[in-house]
């Protein structure tokens, strides 16, 4: 087979380290690639006023296959301070750098699993109707839309005169008539019947690829008519092509309180932007939390690889990395899923399982410590030693 070129963008804080431990993974699993570095994060906004230097995206335009670490954000005032000082005054603005990528490249699919492993202390349980406890296993899968949505990044504080008055003309306008536009802010939510279609496709072939029976709208259509309607309406006639998986509708509220009665009921999922963003993280929270939260950011012939958690830049300081680096580590393995590299991605899977189900190496939040540099010391995991664990059960 033809080995692979994968761009490594590492970013700011802990994804410097769980990108490089995750790297030695691949490596022992037998996965041949070249990594090429490139640059992106909190670093190159200071210093260059580009969060994401073209150089980055030059890479990926050429290489079209990326693994990404984790990023730092701040408000804007915060951002325009920590520029160097040439760069000050020049009507620069931040923007997520991650965000960007989906967008140039139109990584519309982001694919988010959420599943537990046996052994995990993190994993939810609930008490049974005669009091007892049980586990129920999750695997729900959620199919975010990456591009639109909230965060397609159409809005405006004190917006211009002549969109006020274009907006002015709804009716439901009439009740900000007197607000000044200086203290009115506006976001706009932003849904295109092809990208719903395309989302609601993968989703349902996600599902026959991998035996789902399932899958659901996760969306507010009775408040947010419009958008959330042509979600539904596209993912009814899609439906129709699959009827060996029943499709089915939840309001995000109704969803979020069912999250906890019964997420093994749950199996794919699609949603906007912010709604996705949201329900994944209430999942991942079922299955351990942001250490075991993967995901993917797939287009037509370009992807991006990443763990859901951020920066977490006081761990950088330790002097031993303690964070859990099973999300970045499942995030590599999707990636291969997507090189069809299978065999591989479930050797790392299943070392993965191995490791958690043996319960003789764990992170520090997978014992429930407080993230404090002597937990180590304390008998939690380094990063590198659970890397060390995985690789070992490969």
């Amino acid at each position: 087979m033809q080995k692979r070129t994968i761009v490594t963008m590492p970013g700011d804080g802990i994804g410097k380290v769980v990108l490089s431990e995750t790297i030695r993974v691949l490596e022992a699993v037998g996965f041949e690639a070249d990594y090429v570095h490139a640059d992106i994060g909190w670093d190159f906004w200071c210093q260059e006023g580009n969060p994401l230097p073209q150089r980055t995206i030059d890479l990926i335009e050429k290489h079209r296959v990326g693994l990404f670490g984790a990023i730092t954000s701040k408000p804007n005032n915060e951002a325009q301070e920590e520029l160097a000082s040439h760069l000050q005054n020049q009507g620069l603005t931040y923007f997520s750098p991650i965000v960007k990528l989906r967008q140039h490249f139109d990584l519309d699919i982001c694919i988010r699993p959420c599943k537990s492993f046996t052994g995990n202390p993190l994993n939810f349980i609930r008490r049974t109707a005669d009091g007892g406890i049980e586990e129920p296993p999750v695997n729900a899968v959620v199919f975010r839309q990456n591009t639109e949505g909230l965060y397609a990044g159409v809005e405006w504080t004190n917006p211009p005169r002549e969109l006020r008055d274009e907006l002015e003309k709804h009716a439901r306008m009439a009740f900000f008539k007197e607000v000044p536009s200086e203290d009115l802010a506006l976001s706009t939510r932003v849904f295109s019947r092809e990208a719903c279609r395309r989302i609601v496709k993968q989703a349902f072939l996600y599902a026959k690829k991998h035996g789902h029976k399932s899958v659901t709208i996760c969306e507010k259509p009775n408040v947010l008519r419009e958008t959330s309607g042509m979600l539904e309406e596209e993912a009814a006639k899609i439906a129709k092509d699959f009827p060996e998986i029943a499709l089915y509708s939840n309001n995000i509220d109704a969803q979020m309180m069912w999250l906890t009665k019964n997420p093994e009921d749950t199996e794919v999922i699609v949603a906007g932007n912010m709604f996705g963003d949201i329900i994944s993280d209430g999942f991942a929270g079922l299955v351990g939390g942001l250490g075991f939260a993967c995901s993917a950011n797939i287009g037509d012939d370009c992807a991006v690889f990443e763990p859901t958690h951020g920066s977490a830049p006081k761990y950088e300081a330790y002097s031993t990395s303690i964070v859990n680096p099973i999300a970045m580590v499942m995030s590599a393995k999707m990636m291969l899923d997507y090189l069809d590299e299978l065999p591989k991605a479930q050797r790392i899977e299943n070392a993965i399982a191995k490791t958690i189900a043996a319960c003789e190496v764990q992170t520090y939040d997978m014992k429930k410590m407080r993230g404090r540099e002597d937990v180590v010391e304390k008998g939690a995991a380094s990063t590198k030693q659970m890397v060390d664990a995985i690789i070992a059960n490969l």
